[in-house]
């Protein structure tokens, strides 16, 4: 049995180590506030930026636009998109799982793929695999729309050069403070608007649309803005998801911190209780010498 003054040194171990995870805890709660109000009002801002794409792509022909250019798929690349910091449960590691069975099953099917890491953590996990072409750490903490023009222009000009046939963005998607989900987004080719046949037409147009300049001149500029929507509503999902995370993960540890406290006082008492013994038998043997 372990000492008193051993066992007592492992409380008080734990016990700091709770107050930190208590501390990360509240920090992380206090970010995810801010973190989850920027993503929820960029969310209608994608969503009538999506809606908006699929209006003007819906007529066009795909060859009109060297983004939209659909290929015989021989090379494909996984934009990974994780957190710089750790501490988050397994939120990074499901990414990089996701993006380790994707890779999987194209390398399978005689792809050859290349990594694009955005985050510290993904690079860290997939720079082994010796396939990441670029990387991207240090901006996930203080991310701007021009780290996703910089992240989406770089993807383009490799699909545009024929490096890539395919580009996924693979990502956290925050759906609620204990829901953090993988997910991919195609990314390129940009997808034309599906057309619905019977009834649906009907129920989903409501006129028809005359744009000025032409349809054309607006794809030219809104394809390389949409891609910098993809890129930046993903990284947004991805701080979100890292503060719930790691909330999560943080008051699970000062449970878990909790625990073993109550455990390691039996123990003291235990030894304690083992220590009052002994003592007493010493005094009681000593007495009964000197009779």
């Amino acid at each position: 049995m372990p000492t008193l003054k051993e066992v007592k040194t492992k409380i008080n171990g734990v016990k700091k180590t709770s107050q930190i995870t208590k501390a990360m805890n509240m920090v992380a709660a206090a970010k995810l506030r801010g973190a989850q109000e920027k993503m929820e009002a960029f969310r209608p801002y994608t969503s009538k930026f999506n809606e908006a794409m699929s209006n003007l792509s819906g007529g066009a022909t795909t060859g009109q636009f060297p983004l939209m250019e659909k290929r015989d798929v021989k090379s494909v690349e996984l934009v990974v998109v994780t957190s710089d910091r750790g501490l988050c449960g397994s939120y990074n590691a499901n990414i990089i799982k996701l993006a380790l069975s994707m890779m999987k099953s194209y390398e399978e099917a005689g792809n050859k793929v290349s990594l694009v890491c955005v985050g510290k953590k993904g690079f860290q996990l997939l720079n082994k695999t010796g396939k990441v072409r670029k990387k991207y750490t240090d901006i996930m903490s203080t991310f701007q729309m021009f780290n996703a023009r910089e992240v989406a222009s770089d993807l383009a000009d490799s699909f545009l050069k024929g490096n890539s046939d395919k580009v996924e963005v693979l990502f956290g998607e925050f759906r609620s403070v204990a829901i953090q989900r993988p997910t991919s987004v195609l990314f390129l080719p940009v997808q034309p608007a599906e057309k619905k046949p019977g009834k649906e037409i009907e129920k989903n147009i409501s006129g028809d649309y005359i744009y000025e300049p032409s349809t054309e001149e607006i794809m030219d500029v809104l394809q390389p803005l949409y891609l910098n929507v993809i890129i930046y509503q993903a990284m947004l999902e991805v701080g979100a998801s890292e503060h719930a995370a790691r909330m999560t993960a943080m008051d699970n540890a000062t449970n878990a911190c909790k625990d073993i406290v109550s455990n390691l006082t039996v123990v003291y008492n235990k030894a304690r209780q083992a220590a009052v013994t002994n003592e007493l038998m010493d005094i009681v043997g000593g007495a009964e010498a000197l009779k």
